[in-house]
């Protein structure tokens, strides 16, 4: 049931220094208030709300089990637009655990995943748009990320749709205004007017849709596949990239047999780093298979790190990889090794994508930052939490903006209003699965199943 008491550990499942559960539903401060004692004596009810109050935890059989501090809102002042209330505890798994034991004798029950938001959107605390960037507030992998799902969280995204959704619902009411009153001084339901009115939606939806790449950059990152001859320092460069030793590093060439993936920050772009085996003909089937698994990841990067080493002589070979990736995605020639006295410089009959040299042994990677952020800039100008970031939004914005045009060419073709204010409205109707004013339940399902527990 929708309206009923829900609670859940709110916070993770390893020991820390403060552990929180959180009540949403009817009865949820005195819920708690059944477990929990304040130190003046008083009920938790006849506190003051979103006050934080100290008292004693217990467990369902009355036991003290911890010192802690207590707030509720009343419904219509809080999150989820019901009357919640949160404990937050020290940090002991066993001690959440027992007190969400306590809440469930008294009449809670646990809370699904995404519970919590799911019922502060169908209570209209926030719309879908909104309600995702929760989620992706607590993926987020790096700082553009955090910067664009807070400012979906607080209506950017949301804002820019309702713009094109209310032009699109006045052309509606106008002609129906005019076809139901056809006695009053009403401004005529012209061909103009329309056409104005259409334009300047689909300019709008064209714009937002132009946002995506972008969008899906900062929220997912760009896949980088770091690729070169055996030996030649990929795996030391993923390592150094993302702060640990996450592959194995030896002399020996070939060590590196399957794609190995991480996610870093670099120039401040999210990269989602591929580390290859060594490109080079091999008779050992294993070794063979990685291989075309390297050339599978080049295929499908939107970044390629091509790797040389730069205290070895680069052979036509290497320089055949690097035309090779300048004709699939964005490239950089990475000189490796640079704490080694280098060798002759080669000679190159081809244009050159940027070229740095780093020493990821000594963690001298600034070269290659600077390189990607040029390639990659933030988007100077650009408003945080406008942008589209997944492919379900991508999808709507795009029906929207196809029955817009539909409605523009019907226009051009005479057809009658009535007629064309059939696409209007699959427009706004795919506008409101956007921001979920006409979304399925099905699709709502799906979006936060991928919540925690407990948000």
């Amino acid at each position: 049931m929708e309206n009923d008491l829900i609670a859940a550990i709110a916070t993770g499942p390893s020991h820390s220094a403060i552990g929180i559960i959180r009540l949403s539903g009817p009865r949820a401060a005195a819920c708690a208030g059944a477990v929990f004692i304040p130190a003046g004596g008083k009920p938790l009810t006849d506190c003051a709300p979103r006050t934080l109050i100290y008292g004693t935890l217990h467990d369902k059989a009355g036991h003290p089990l911890d010192r802690i501090l207590v707030t509720w809102s009343p419904a219509g002042h809080s999150y989820t637009g019901e009357e919640t209330a949160e404990l937050q505890c020290h940090g002991s798994p066993m001690v959440l655990t027992l007190a969400l034991e306590a809440l469930c004798a008294h009449g809670a029950r646990q809370a699904g995943p995404g519970e919590f938001t799911r019922r502060a959107f169908l209570n209209g605390r926030l719309d879908l748009t909104q309600a995702e960037a929760v989620m992706d507030l607590i993926d987020a992998s790096s700082p553009a990320a955090v910067r664009q799902a807070a400012g979906q969280l607080s209506g950017a995204l949301s804002r820019r749709v309702e713009g094109v959704y209310a032009g699109l619902v006045d052309v509606m009411a106008h002609f129906h205004a005019v076809l139901d009153y056809p006695d009053e001084d009403l401004d005529p339901f012209t061909a103009q007017t329309v056409e104005e009115a259409l334009s300047k939606a689909g300019a709008s939806l064209e714009a937002l849709l132009a946002t995506y790449d972008r969008g899906r950059v900062v929220r997912e990152g760009i896949p980088t596949a770091i690729v070169g001859r055996p030996n030649v320092g990929k795996s030391t460069l993923l390592n150094a990239l993302v702060g640990y030793e996450r592959a194995i590093v030896t002399d020996i060439p070939g060590t590196t047999r399957d794609t190995v993936e991480e996610k870093c920050v670099l120039g401040g772009v999210l990269l989602r780093l591929i580390d290859t085996a060594g490109l080079r003909e091999t008779a050992d089937p294993v070794e063979k298979l990685g291989v075309e698994r390297s050339r599978k990841a080049m295929e499908g990067a939107g970044l390629i790190l091509v790797l040389m080493d730069q205290s070895q002589k680069a052979t036509e070979e290497e320089f055949g990889l690097l035309r090779e990736a300048m004709d699939l995605a964005p490239t950089v020639l990475v000189w490796t090794k640079g704490d080694l006295p280098s060798a002759p410089a080669p000679a190159v009959n081809m244009p050159l994508p940027p070229v740095v040299t780093v020493s990821a042994g000594r963690g001298d990677l600034g070269e290659l930052a600077q390189a990607v952020a040029e390639l990659f800039p933030q988007g100077a100008g650009e408003t945080a939490g406008d942008l589209l970031t997944n492919a379900r939004h991508a999808e709507a914005a795009a029906r929207a903006k196809a029955s817009v045009d539909w409605a523009r060419s019907a226009l051009r073709s005479g057809v009658t209003p009535d007629a064309l204010l059939t696409d209007v409205e699959e427009a706004l109707t795919a506008l409101g699965e956007l921001t979920g004013k006409t979304v399925r339940e099905d699709v709502t399902d799906r979006i936060f199943s991928r919540f925690c527990v407990g948000k």
